[in-house]
């Protein structure tokens, strides 16, 4: 992520732990007729539908759209519970979000106190639009390493449900390439910013999700590139081609010529509106729960029964209920922390806790809600005592803050054909990508051995130690057998001089009293949170604990990195402006005062929460299959799917909406492969 200039105050980002760095409140800035047909309200739905997708996000409109465009005569439902309007947000141009409410299109989630933190609390936000959280993320389109999702094809092991499925870079790789389409920036923005790319690697589709760099970047980008530099990592042609150790170039999901935010509501809806009348989508309302009838009346297909559950669904206003009929399937595609409550409201879940809830068990799946992980990282700031040139930083950090002409200016540029200046830029193009052993070289071992000593079976009731107490998770053997595998797969990343394990954003400003500032945010976290729903208001908000710090062995790989990062105030490009470290600051250097530190720093969300109802086999406590089919459905009529974020076991070292609109399209080719050849 790059220097961020924008209406929110970067001076105020640089407090509080800097959390508002992770927040990104944006809109598409769009308006769009609506067709008859395809926005419908609840009277004007059909009998039944085909397909029902619920939640009309990134990988939810992305399977939707594939839907009604491979089988023109089925018919295919999307259920919203936000609106079609996109409200504006702090990080759009002021002329969007000057005078209105940028959190409508929003769910803002606080997190319970995570008691290791100093009893910390995380701000989560995700999107409640039509678009999803793809219509108010951060527009920083990056992958994976080709590694992050090889190890979700090791954690799964071999055999099992949907073996012929892969899930690995090459499973995946062609999906990538098919969500987004990318346009090259002009040769004199290349030539001036450095900009790099590989379409042949990474790029090569013609979805309307737009990839592009924008017109304009800030002059510290190149202080920060020059000194990671100087600290001997490399600089990557394409970091969404597989490999991604280094400095990184990334683009932004907008318009090329506009620079207005491209998302999945209007790549995957709006584009497509009016133009197919099997593709309806129904907004403001809730699923409350997907419901089996008690007795199949379907016919036998290969000995077992096919009829879908019942969508049962709330007006958001009136508070009104209906049942929806489905003929093939269900996809809940309502994101890491809706899905699992969706499932957990159907009865699908965690035995002892939906028998606390009152709720009948449907399927016993303790994996519904667990394995919750984000990415959470501390700060190192430094002020530079010579100033930044006019060469370098021209202007005040922030761009409506002290000066009003250019901010005017800036106001005006984006509003130019083509679109110019700095509000061209979303949150940023650019971050640097580290490994353990490039880290830490003469430590990453031992750690790596400590862990690989914690997954094995003498160390079983330590582990257990580090899950959540009680029968649904530390003494539930497959939650255990799936920690373990996983602890495993990450023990041979955290190996791999190729595989990033932290992501160091960086921004700076020119404030007096203030310089860079970056991250050390942990790629991939050991600790393991929950989704439960609220037992006193199960249509609420879900309860989230992250338990950030409950696997110790978090401490070590952040104060690594911490370390790595620290080192940059020694670089002739931090000498040159004679910095001076600020936080964790001169006497703050042992191990024990740095936990410390972190403790008191650490933003505990990126804003990039997943695994929730993971893609493991049921004896690793999964809840899908290698197809997204619910694990245990198959007993009840099966057509239950799950295709988001939440599927993934394993968080991957990046933002996650790259990645969640590769499953939507992979979801998709399973989905449409089954019913072409008959196999569902």
């Amino acid at each position: 992520m790059a220097s961020i200039r924008h209406p929110l105050s970067l001076a105020s980002l640089l407090t509080a732990g800097l959390a508002v760095l992770t927040t990104a409140h944006q809109h598409t800035g769009h308006s769009h007729a609506r067709h008859k047909r395809q926005l419908v309200t609840a009277s004007q739905l059909r009998d039944s539908y085909d397909f029902v997708v619920v939640g009309a996000g990134t990988s939810g409109l992305t399977v939707a759209d594939r839907l009604s465009e491979a089988f023109p005569a089925k018919t295919v439902l999307v259920i919203e519970y936000g609106d079609l309007e996109y409200a504006p947000g702090a990080f759009e141009p002021p002329t969007l979000w000057e005078g209105t409410d940028y959190l409508a299109g929003s769910w803002e989630f606080f997190t319970q106190p995570s008691p290791v933190m100093n009893n910390k609390t995380a701000y989560v936000m995700v999107g409640k639009t039509v678009g999803g959280s793809s219509a108010v993320n951060g527009q920083f389109l990056d992958r994976g390493s080709q590694y992050d999702y090889n190890a979700w094809e090791d954690v799964y092991g071999k055999g099992g449900q949907g073996s012929n499925i892969k899930w690995n870079w090459k499973g995946l790789h062609q999906h990538f390439k098919k969500s987004v389409k990318f346009t090259k920036p002009s040769a004199a923005d290349a030539e001036k910013y450095g900009y790099t790319w590989d379409v042949d690697a990474a790029y090569g589709g013609n979805t309307p999700i737009y990839a592009s760099f924008p017109p304009f970047q800030w002059g510290d980008q190149k202080i920060f590139m020059s000194a990671y530099q100087e600290l001997g990592l490399k600089t990557q042609k394409e970091c969404a081609g597989g490999d991604k150790e280094g400095v990184c170039w990334v683009p932004t999901t907008a318009h090329p010529v506009t620079m207005k935010r491209s998302h999945s509501g209007l790549g995957h809806y709006s584009l497509v509106e009016g133009t197919r009348s099997n593709y309806d989508l129904l907004v403001k309302h809730q699923v409350t729960r997907v419901v089996y009838p008690p007795s199949p009346k379907a016919p036998k297909k290969n000995g077992k029964y096919h009829q879908p559950p019942l969508v049962e669904v709330k007006d958001v206003s009136s508070c009104s209920r209906l049942n929806i009929t489905v003929k093939a399937e269900v996809i809940i595609s309502a994101g890491a922390f809706n899905t699992p409550a969706i499932l957990q409201r159907s009865g699908i879940g965690p035995r002892s806790f939906l028998k606390s809830a009152n709720i009948p068990l449907v399927i016993d799946s303790p994996g519904v809600g667990a394995n919750l992980q984000d990415h959470g990282g501390s700060p190192v700031t430094w002020n530079f005592n010579v100033p930044f040139d006019s060469s370098i930083s021209p202007l005040p950090a922030d761009v409506s803050d002290a000066n009003a002409t250019y901010y005017e200016l800036a106001k005006s540029q984006i509003d130019q054909t083509p679109a110019q200046g700095p509000y061209t830029l979303g949150m940023g193009n650019s971050a640097v990508y580290v490994s353990l052993p490039h880290a830490a070289p003469t430590t990453y071992k031992n750690f790596v051995s400590k862990l690989r000593s914690l997954a094995s079976p003498s160390s079983a009731s330590i582990l257990a130690s580090y899950l959540p107490a009680g029968e649904d998770y530390a003494s539930n053997a497959a939650m255990l057998a799936g920690y373990q595998s996983q602890l495993l797969t990450l023990a041979e990343l955290f190996s791999n001089p190729e595989a990033p394990s932290t992501e160091s954003p960086f921004a700076s400003t020119s404030h007096p009293g203030h310089g860079p500032v970056s991250f050390a945010f942990l790629l991939h976290p050991l600790s393991r949170g929950t989704v439960h729903l609220n037992e006193s208001d199960p249509l609420g908000q879900p309860i989230l604990d992250y338990r950030a710090g409950s696997n110790p062995l978090d401490f070590s790989q952040h104060i690594a990195h911490l370390r790595y990062l620290r080192q940059l105030g020694s670089t002739p490009t931090f000498k040159k402006y004679a910095a001076v470290e600020t936080s964790p600051g001169a006497d703050v250097q042992t191990d024990e005062e740095l936990i410390e530190y972190i403790k008191n720093s650490i933003v505990l969300s990126f804003q990039h929460p997943c695994c929730t109802a993971a893609m493991m086999p049921r004896d690793k406590g999964g809840v899908v299959g290698r197809d997204l089919k619910v694990h245990g459905a198959e007993n009840l009529g099966g057509g239950l799917r799950v295709a988001d974020m939440s599927i993934a076991p394993l968080l991957v070292g990046s933002h996650t909406s790259a990645t969640a609109y590769a499953i939507g399209e992979k979801a998709a080719d399973i989905i449409i492969k089954e019913w072409s050849t008959g196999k569902n």
